[in-house]
């Protein structure tokens, strides 16, 4: 049985909140600029690997690491982005892959908390259990005066990703979603934040002398999170809506991935020594995609929209532009009636009608048209 083609990348972009009362070059004191945002893979195919858009004085941290001895989730891609000049930030974890099986003489050899091929063996649990006894404990455990705020399921993420179709006609397959809210204090300032999760498993069987065991790939992955100063997460909700609806995963890099999983399992690759053997290996591979490949990422991109319609239950709409630079549409938080880009890949949101970023400007902006 294959491993489930994996992917881990988490989806981005910011947007450009802009109030001015009269025509001028100079931007009123609440505005953003925000701009086209690529993140390459440096490492293997030197493609783009996603991208999305940021405020300038946003800072991007973080990137893609390779872990050379885990055949079903070869790399991991955990970065986060954040607001230089106040504490907003949106983070993006590690996700998290494990193995179970029924098969206890299997067991006896690799106990929980060791790992098989890779994985950390561990009995699986739903999303609102990892995220309680797995992600938090990790990510958040020094944090004082931790306190969860709201804890809830969101079985429309899990719907969302295509649960019970990895297994493709052999064993099955399920998902579970969770959105967990919580209060902590760090360097002395009271933060809120809000953190997101997956759980997908893959059971599949395997017959031996002994009989028919059950062996069981899970993974905690699509864990990010949202955080503000205390009792500001609320005001952020457009920026952060607009965050998940218009991350931009690059097919080509997709593609190369899923085909490397796949050929370390039918070549039964379970260890490589060196991120430069991957580079080598990820360079070589195709970057079609198989029709089921294809449907699959096509499916997963609707989790992104699904984030931003439940993101504190609240559903602020995006409204969609015509961006005739780039010769296709771009989201953008709904709430403004003019929107502007130029060819530098920048954008700007205004209720203003009479604010214009040509004055004064040796750009050329052009005002969108509304979808």
């Amino acid at each position: 049985m294959k491993p489930k083609i994996h992917y881990h990348l988490l989806m981005f972009a910011i947007v450009l909140l802009i109030v001015s009362f009269k025509v001028s070059a100079v931007e009123p004191e609440n505005a953003l600029k925000f701009k086209h945002f690529s993140y390459i893979d440096q490492q293997g195919t030197g493609l783009e690997v996603f991208s999305f858009l940021k405020p300038e004085d946003w800072q991007f941290d973080g990137g893609i690491n390779w872990i050379p001895d885990n055949p079903a989730m070869p790399a991991v891609i955990p970065f986060r982005v954040y607001n230089t000049k106040g504490k907003d930030e949106f983070e993006v974890f590690a996700n998290r892959c494990f193995f179970w099986t029924t098969n206890l003489q299997l067991l006896a050899m690799f106990p929980p908390g060791t790992k098989y091929f890779g994985s950390k063996v561990k009995l699986p649990v739903k999303a609102q259990a990892a995220l309680k006894k797995i992600i938090l404990p990790d990510e958040r455990k020094n944090y004082p005066d931790f306190k969860i705020i709201s804890e809830s399921d969101l079985p429309e993420l899990a719907q969302a990703l295509g649960a019970g179709k990895q297994a493709q006609g052999i064993g099955k397959s399920d998902a579970s979603g969770a959105k967990i809210r919580f209060s902590y204090t760090k360097n002395g300032v009271g933060m809120e934040e809000e953190i997101y999760a997956v759980v997908e498993n893959l059971t599949f069987p395997v017959n031996s002398m002994q009989g028919t065991f059950f062996n069981t790939l899970w993974y905690v992955d699509y864990i990010f999170s949202f955080k503000c100063e205390k009792g500001k997460l609320e005001d952020k909700t457009r920026i952060f809506q607009t965050i998940t609806s218009s991350f931009r995963l690059n097919p080509k890099w997709y593609a190369k991935y899923s085909n490397l999983i796949e050929y370390m399992a039918k070549q039964q690759i379970w260890q490589i020594q060196s991120v430069g053997e991957f580079s080598r290996m990820l360079s070589q591979m195709s970057d079609q995609m198989r029709t089921e490949q294809q449907t699959q990422f096509e499916s997963r991109g609707n989790v992104y929209d699904k984030v931003s319609e439940k993101f504190s239950d609240n559903t602020l709409g995006i409204n969609r532009f015509y961006d005739p630079y780039e010769g296709h549409e771009v989201e953008l938080p709904s709430g403004y009636n003019h929107a502007w880009c130029n060819n530098n890949g920048e954008y700007i949101v205004t209720d203003n009608p009479n604010y214009n970023p040509n004055v004064g400007s040796n750009l050329n902006w052009q005002e969108l048209e509304r979808k």
